[in-house]
């Protein structure tokens, strides 16, 4: 009996722990969220090898993943595109991939971030790196992996302080024991990197709303992006980089494959930036031209500018709904997408 008193008194004292612990995470301002990890990508990418030739596949860096809308487009189009995009990556890892592992032949759209589209080969380079991990993860995952993942979902979904998100708002055990400073540990004197995004299972991003309402937590996403700029870094890999895109783009085509070129929104510290380390003249023209394939820059449209990035590089979530529409009705004006309506 006392046995039994003790497991109640044990499980009832570690409810009121769990909630008290989740009450303390809502009260400063977090909530529940999916993490956007390698399982979750992975997921996605499952479902390329399904799809027909009438289907679309994302990849880039951040910039699509946050500009272009999945609910908006399956509004347009009849069906959601698949978004395999990954903040601070090269895309060429992922099209690679796809590419040369897949039967898919419908249509790729290929974010160009010239950083990092431009950035290396280099295979330990984290723009390369990081979506390679992704790839490699959904090539070697284990069934124990995946039925894992699938139990996080409803854990995900119902509590805040099981959050993955690394950097200063990271809240699970790992994370915060990390930030405990003990004697002369040195910390990585990069500002702090808020997360400032709501990501749903089918990976699609939006912009919190904080964001365009609190100029002093926008500012910290600029400071960190002036720190990366700031600190120097090998020169773009320009020569290599293309090489090893137009070579898979090649095999791509030949598969009856199309590709869509996309050069999302940027401004201020950053569009000076991107204009002299990667000018379009020596970077996207060039590349538009050997690639010879659609491709959609938005200074060459109107209605695609004088948008709202609170942080130079990402846009707010009305504006990204408003990118989206206006994007695929200008593809569809040049034939590339079928002009569907659905109810």
């Amino acid at each position: 009996m006392n046995l039994k008193k003790s497991l109640i008194v044990a499980l009832i004292l570690g409810a009121m722990g769990l909630v008290g612990w989740e009450l303390y995470w809502r009260s400063q301002g977090f909530s529940k969220s999916i993490d956007d990890n390698d399982a979750l990508w992975a997921l996605e990418r499952s479902k390329v090898d399904d799809l027909s030739k009438e289907d679309v596949v994302l990849i880039g860096s951040s910039r699509v993943h946050f500009d272009i809308q999945l609910d908006e487009w399956k509004k347009i189009t009849g069906k959601k595109p698949i978004q395999l995009s990954s903040g601070g990556c090269s895309p060429l890892p992922v099209f690679h991939d796809i590419v040369n592992t897949s039967p898919f032949n419908g249509t790729i759209l290929v974010g160009v971030t010239p950083g990092l589209f431009f950035s290396t080969t280099y295979p330990e380079a984290p723009p390369w790196a990081w979506p390679q991990a992704r790839v490699d993860h959904f090539h070697n995952r284990t069934f124990a992996q995946r039925i894992n993942h699938k139990l996080s979902i409803p854990l995900q979904s119902s509590f805040a302080f099981i959050s993955e998100v690394e950097g200063i708002d990271g809240i699970n055990l790992k994370e915060l024991l990390g930030k405990v400073k003990i004697g002369d540990r040195v910390f990585d004197p990069m500002p702090p990197f808020h997360s400032f995004e709501h990501i749903r299972l089918d990976r699609n991003v939006r912009m919190k709303k904080r964001m365009e309402t609190d100029t002093a937590f926008a500012n910290t996403v600029k400071k960190v992006w002036q720190f990366f700029m700031s600190g120097g870094g090998p020169p773009p890999d320009k020569e290599g980089t293309m090489s090893f895109f137009l070579e898979d783009l090649k095999k791509f085509k030949e598969k009856g494959g199309n590709v869509i070129l996309l050069r999302c929104p940027s401004t201020g510290y950053l569009r000076d930036f991107e204009t002299n380390v990667t000018p379009r003249n020596k970077f996207w023209d060039e590349l538009v031209e050997k690639a010879s394939v659609k491709a959609y820059h938005f200074e060459d449209y109107p209605q695609l500018q004088n948008l709202t990035l609170p942080e130079w590089s990402h846009l707010i979530a009305d504006d990204a709904d408003y990118f989206t529409r206006e994007f695929i009705k200008i593809m569809q004006l040049d034939g590339i997408l079928p002009n569907q309506k659905t109810n």
